[in-house]
């Protein structure tokens, strides 16, 4: 009973039980969608209460706790799950972006309802383990996990070219995976452990070892984020995922990447990360500028909005391998803008395409005179996502930079303020492509009669994006609070990295 009511326990597998009642219940569509939203509304009340119990002057692991799992041949795999400033508000984003979610499918999803929502909520089990197993043998079967319900909402809910895209997701990540696989081998056989607070404690991994692991995890995590090159996957899946797939696969699936190098490649392998630090943050910033630089020449509005993840995430990898502490603070906030503000656009989205059924910007102009609460929300969601002070992504990116022009100057981790000077680029270059699409779907005059007749928002569709407009602001105006969550841990990190450094 003890191991049952472990609060990290019942927040990872409440799902669970929202499964089992829909399981049992049958096929009723309108009930499962109601079970469904209930569940993923409890395991947020979960999470508010983990919040509750978590101490943010604390860096280190909390409501942790460890069995041991699987022993053979003289060998012990621990469930070890915990939660620290570097995982709560990831955690968090995770429990509120599923309900809205959810709730988005109401219309969109009208084929096997059930089915889609036993697959949500196992998809929302896979991703809250990943952020909480403090073990690499669990922290791989929950990411391995997370692939599968995701698998089959892109495959069965999505678009014309569904499989295909569902396909080129799951081998793209898979075999990314092989490596990490590899690598968390060496190091149970080698370290004589998989459970990370006891390797953390260990420390002695030598430096040669230490670039290769590095590189191993990084290919997992690298594919998942997407980092450029590896970032072809993302427009399809994001093209082809019903809405609510396309919500959770920006606003969470892809911080499973930044997470992972945050969790592992940071804190496992100080002295790599030191060393590799200007080449991934290189990546990052050719990410940055590619992403915006492709987002402008699409035609397609969902495909805009999936390469601006690219360019959005870079900034991510760039604030991480700042290795100081602005840029990590500025990276882990900015992973929350990102879910909220590319889940939102994501959900403008598909308001639009189902009234219209189709994404095609040509088909678009004029939207502000016949749609006016859709134009101003879009505008409020478009202006966070390029930055614009005063909301969430402003505060995020600022901070980033500010650690990546720190890290640039003598003795820090980068080198060079150029990758600062080349990012703050990307920032003009999002305003360019945001403001072009509102641009084309919202002024001039109505050019497309089947536009004159299209219906502005319904209160269902308001309720879904009011909580996002609230942290939009919240965040730009007042970040202090989601700082002071993460800001001891982060504190430790660098310390170990610095460590790094001077070795």
């Amino acid at each position: 009973m003890e191991f049952l009511l472990q609060p990290l326990n019942l927040l990872t597998f409440f799902p669970i039980v929202g499964v089992l009642v829909l399981l049992f219940l049958g096929k009723r569509d309108g009930l499962s969608r109601w079970i469904a939203l209930g569940t993923s509304l409890v395991t947020f009340g979960i999470s508010l209460w983990v919040l509750g119990l978590f101490n943010a002057n604390n860096p280190g692991l909390q409501l942790n706790f460890d069995y041991d799992w699987i022993q053979a041949a003289g060998w012990t795999i621990k469930y070890a799950m915990g939660i620290d400033g570097l995982s709560i508000l990831l955690v968090l984003l995770t429990t509120f972006l599923t309900p809205i979610a959810i709730l988005s499918t109401w219309h969109a999803v009208e084929e096997r309802v059930r089915d889609f929502m036993v697959f949500f909520l196992l998809l929302e089990v896979g991703m809250l383990g990943v952020f909480l197993a403090q073990d690499l043998f669990l922290f791989y079967i929950f990411w391995e996990f997370t692939l599968v319900p995701m698998y089959f909402l892109i495959g069965i809910w999505g678009g014309a070219q569904r499989m295909y895209a569902a396909i080129k997701f799951f081998l793209y990540t898979m075999a990314g995976s092989i490596l990490m696989l590899l690598a968390i081998l060496w190091l149970g056989i080698n370290q004589g452990s998989f459970h990370l607070p006891t390797l953390l404690e260990l420390g002695n991994i030598p430096a040669q070892e230490q670039f290769w692991l590095f590189l191993a995890f990084a290919a997992a995590f690298a594919i998942k984020v997407p980092m450029w090159p590896l970032h072809s996957w993302l427009p399809d899946a994001h093209v082809q995922a019903p809405t609510a797939g396309s919500v959770i696969l920006a606003g969470v699936l892809l911080k499973l990447g930044t997470y992972g190098f945050l969790r592992f490649n940071l804190q496992l392998f100080p002295q790599a990360a030191v060393e590799l630090a200007p080449a991934m943050a290189t990546l990052a910033v050719i990410g940055i500028v590619y992403g915006a630089i492709v987002s402008y020449s699409q035609k397609d509005v969902k495909k805009l909005v999936a390469y601006s993840s690219i360019s959005h995430l870079g900034f991510v990898m760039l604030g991480l391998f700042a290795l100081n502490a602005q840029g990590i603070e500025g990276a882990i906030l900015q992973m929350v803008n990102h879910g909220i503000s590319t889940g939102a656009l994501f959900l403008i989205v598909g308001f639009i395409y189902e009234r219209r059924h189709t994404r095609e910007l040509s088909e678009f102009g004029g939207l502000w005179s016949i749609m006016p609460v859709y134009a101003v929300l879009t505008l409020i969601v478009s202006l966070s996502s390029m930055g614009l002070p005063g909301l969430n992504g402003f505060v995020g990116e600022f901070t980033i930079l500010l650690g990546a022009w720190g890290a640039g100057e003598a003795g820090g981790a980068l080198g060079s303020i150029w990758f600062t000077v080349f990012a703050a680029l990307g920032v003009i270059l999002a305003a360019v492509y945001m403001l072009y699409m509102f641009q084309k779907m919202f002024l001039g005059p109505v050019t497309v009669k089947a536009n004159e007749a299209l219906k502005d928002l319904t209160w269902r569709e308001l309720a879904i994006m009011i909580p996002l407009l609230v942290l939009i602001f919240w965040i730009g105006l007042y970040p202090k609070p989601f700082f002071a969550l993460m800001h001891p841990a982060v504190e430790q990190l660098v310390t170990l990295l610095q460590a790094g450094i001077i070795q």
